[in-house]
This record gives C-alpha cells, structure tokens and sequence, in this order.
C-alpha cells in the first residue's frame, strides 16, 4: 500500500482489502460445511487413507462426483478429469483404392483431453506433485524418472495411477493399502 502514490489507487486497493477481509470468515464457514458434509459420507473415510489426498481434496472430490458408479472404466474417470491422451487427428482415415480406410497405425498424440472438470484435475495433479516427493507413491515415480520418462510425464501418469486407486477403492469401498502398491 506504501508504494501506491496516487489516492484514488490507494482507496480503491483499500476498499478491495476491506471486502476481502470481509469474505474471510464465510470461507472458514463454507469449508466447515463442507468438511461436516463429507464426514457424513463412508466413501470419505475410506479415501482419506491414500496419503496423497487430504480432507478437503477427499470432500471436493465427493462432491464433484457425487458416485463413482457413473464411470464404468478408469479410462472414462480419466477423461473427466483432464487426465486422458488425446490421439485422434483429421488424417485418421486415407483413401486406398477408392475406399475410405482407417490409417493401421494410431496417429500421434495430441497431449490430453480440452473437455474435463478442473477441480479434479487440479486435486489429482496436486496429489501427484505431493506423491512425487513423500509418501508410498515416491518410488513409484522414480521409477517411470528412471526408465526414461520426463518430469512432468511421470507426475501425468502417477495423477492417472492416484485416480484410478481412487475410483477403485471408492467402489469396492476398500482402505488403501501401500502394499498392494509396490506389486
């Protein structure tokens, strides 16, 4: 504030710090609500058990989601999430004496998926990032570093690993168990 020299500026910052304060503790309010919602919920305690995801991810990722029974597949959970490759392109089909035939070969990739909810992906990129560095998913992504893979591939495909453990346990209403990880 020190460093705005015009007055009009300065009131206006002023005003817009005032209102912000103001929002503060409908914040703390909402998150409370929210966590109690969750608490409610049986899926809740169960997913808090994957060291990666914390309460309030757990409580966001429920209430995004809702059920885990509308995806039928983790490939379908991945599309929701932003987590799916996109390999499709305009030269998918070719002509071949006079037919319309699809290439034998898949064509590049195109990176992932422009349609999916951002909180999702947002909750499982951060549980990746945290995973990459503590926890019973670390090894597993010095592994996919070691075998060649980049930095940010490996955090892509331990996102796609956390949330498929995650649709998984949600369904079967299990815990999770690291053991079952290092398999």
């Amino acid at each position: 504030m020190s460093k705005l020299s015009e007055r009009g500026v300065r009131q206006r910052t002023e005003q817009l710090y005032e209102q912000l304060a103001a929002l503060e503790p409908l914040v703390v309010a909402a998150r409370q609500k929210m966590l109690r919602e969750s608490r409610q919920q049986k899926a809740s305690k169960n997913l808090q058990y994957i060291s990666t995801l914390g309460e309030i991810s757990v409580a966001e990722l429920i209430g995004t989601v809702d059920t885990p029974y509308r995806f039928r597949s983790k490939l379908q959970f991945w599309t929701y999430c932003g987590l799916a490759v996109v390999r499709h392109t305009s030269s998918d089909y070719r002509f071949e004496q006079g037919e319309l035939q699809r290439r034998r070969k898949p064509g590049p990739t195109r990176g992932l998926n422009q349609n999916y909810n951002r909180r999702l992906k947002k909750i499982f990129k951060t549980a990746a990032l945290t995973g990459s560095h503590t926890g019973p998913f670390k090894p597993y992504y010095e592994r996919l570093v070691q075998r060649g893979l980049s930095a940010e591939l490996a955090q892509v495909t331990l996102a796609r690993k956390i949330a498929a453990i995650t649709l998984n346990l949600w369904k079967k209403g299990e815990r999770f168990d690291p053991k079952k990880l290092q398999s």
